[in-house]
């Protein structure tokens, strides 16, 4: 998967996104430490251990450098920066039944606008899945060259692989 960059001094400004969160009541805010293990635990659930593992590394520092969306008091979206490596937004993600909603345009905006506030004049969106999305919502382009990019999960899948392996001898013992 290719990475994208990102324009930093030209992102949509955040305001007219976050008045449409106003109106479908989706609360987008920084997650209070105290929310780590729930925030991490739905990740892992809806998603996958490795962005749940890079999501973790956003609470290393005060402010966790990532974004949560709430409806309802119910956890509905994520999205982090600096993360899986300085200068890389991602991961990132949205409850199904919330797509489609602006719910992921916001919360990409707000990681954006922080790393801009935070200096940076560029972002990286890191092995994208959803090119076109982040083309149209804050005029990404593809890096040429950048795939497979730094992403390599091949010890953590070695691993998931042998429990699995030793659960199934286990179960035919």
């Amino acid at each position: 998967m290719t990475d994208m960059l990102v324009r930093l001094y030209e992102i949509p400004d955040l305001s007219g996104t976050m008045e449409k969160m106003e109106k479908i009541r989706v609360r987008v805010r920084r997650p209070n430490a105290w929310e780590k293990p729930l925030l991490l635990g739905w990740i892992k659930e809806h998603f996958s251990l490795s962005w749940a593992l890079e999501c973790e590394t956003a609470f290393a520092i005060r402010p966790p450098s990532c974004f949560i969306a709430v409806k309802d008091n119910a956890l509905i979206g994520f999205a982090c920066y600096d993360c899986t490596r300085l200068n890389f937004f991602g991961p990132t993600g949205v409850a199904a039944h919330a797509m489609g909603k602006g719910v992921g345009t916001t919360l990409l905006l707000s990681c954006l606008h922080a790393m801009k506030d935070g200096g940076y004049a560029y972002a990286i969106i890191g092995g994208v899945g959803p090119a076109g999305f982040y083309a149209r919502a804050v005029g990404a382009m593809a890096i040429e060259g950048s795939s497979p990019g730094i992403y390599d999960f091949s010890l953590i899948d070695k691993k998931n692989s042998e429990k699995t392996r030793e659960k199934k001898v286990q179960k035919t013992s």
